[in-house]
């Protein structure tokens, strides 16, 4: 244990250089959210893939919260929704209200391929359609799941952190 000690002392801290700081998306700077922002989750219909990934990036090790975004419990405390899966035939009527319950400037920001187009679920007689077909999508973040990093990447976006 103590080799180990002075191995650390002799070597000094070792961690990765942090990202450079993205170019904000100009619906973000239009909107005037100073750099930090409130987030409300939706799940329109996913698979929970992507709540996982969400999960991880606002989690101990992806931590998106150290760049200001933080998840809030009621749309009307929020100023974007992250939306994940698509839009399910019970979830259009809810999701444009809770859209609607947003203040303005509101932003929304589409999580994974099922989000975006549909995904796997595209003919499903379920699904109604992608979330862009329902309200106004700002920040799209692909893949399924997508990695905690490319949604850590769309937060920082609409942050300019």
């Amino acid at each position: 244990m103590l080799k180990l000690w002075r191995r650390i002392r002799r070597i000094g801290r070792i961690a990765e250089p942090a990202p450079e700081q993205p170019v904000a998306d100009p619906a973000a700077v239009a909107a005037g959210l100073g750099g930090s922002i409130q987030i409300r989750h939706v799940d329109a219909g996913s698979c929970n893939a992507c709540e996982i990934e969400v999960a991880a990036a606002f989690g101990a090790v992806y931590d998106a919260e150290r760049y200001g975004a933080r998840h809030v419990a009621s749309p009307r405390h929020a100023d974007a929704l992250m939306v994940t899966g698509p839009v399910t035939r019970n979830m259009v009527v809810p999701l444009r209200r809770t859209y609607e319950a947003v203040p303005a400037p509101k932003l929304v920001v589409a999580v994974g391929d099922c989000a975006r187009n549909c995904g796997v679920f595209a003919k499903a007689y379920g699904v109604a359609g992608a979330v862009g077909d329902f309200v106004p999508v700002d920040v799209e973040v692909a893949g399924c799941p997508p990695r905690p990093e490319a949604i850590v990447d769309a937060v920082r976006k609409l942050t300019g952190r």
